[in-house]
């Protein structure tokens, strides 16, 4: 199931960042704190999310794409797929026109790929500064 996020899933989220070793995001960075995003679930069971910047433009940042590290990888890979697509679609829906993302698991990064994307094959660096 496809399903907007909860207020009640930050904290879920937060054990799977833990798990992958990646920094927490605090919720005030994220897209409408922290409910701007999308799960996928099966039998109520969280299996993949990710968030949505929107602005303005025609333009979407699709970005901190994390699994559930215990559930199985084969449904698991699957459910990833979904949220891409799933987000594709719910994209279109509100007039996007262009989804943008920022990857260094090359597992992702061949996801992307599969699904259609553009994935540039020379690196580039995130330049981020923290101003308060």
């Amino acid at each position: 199931m496809f399903r907007p996020l909860v207020k009640e899933d930050y904290d879920i989220v937060c054990d799977w960042w833990k798990w992958w070793r990646w920094p927490m995001i605090p919720k005030e960075t994220l897209p409408n704190n922290g409910t701007g995003g999308f799960m996928i679930e099966k039998n109520n069971i969280p299996i993949v999310c990710g968030f949505l910047y929107t602005s303005n433009s025609k333009l979407a940042w699709l970005e901190y794409i994390v699994s559930n590290p215990e559930y199985r990888e084969d449904d698991r890979q699957d459910a990833i797929d979904s949220l891409i697509t799933n987000i594709e679609e719910f994209s279109k829906s509100i007039g996007i026109k262009v989804l943008f993302s920022i990857g260094k698991s090359d597992s992702l990064k061949k996801k992307h790929k599969k699904l259609g994307w553009f994935v540039d094959d020379k690196p580039s660096h995130e330049i981020i500064k923290r101003i308060q």
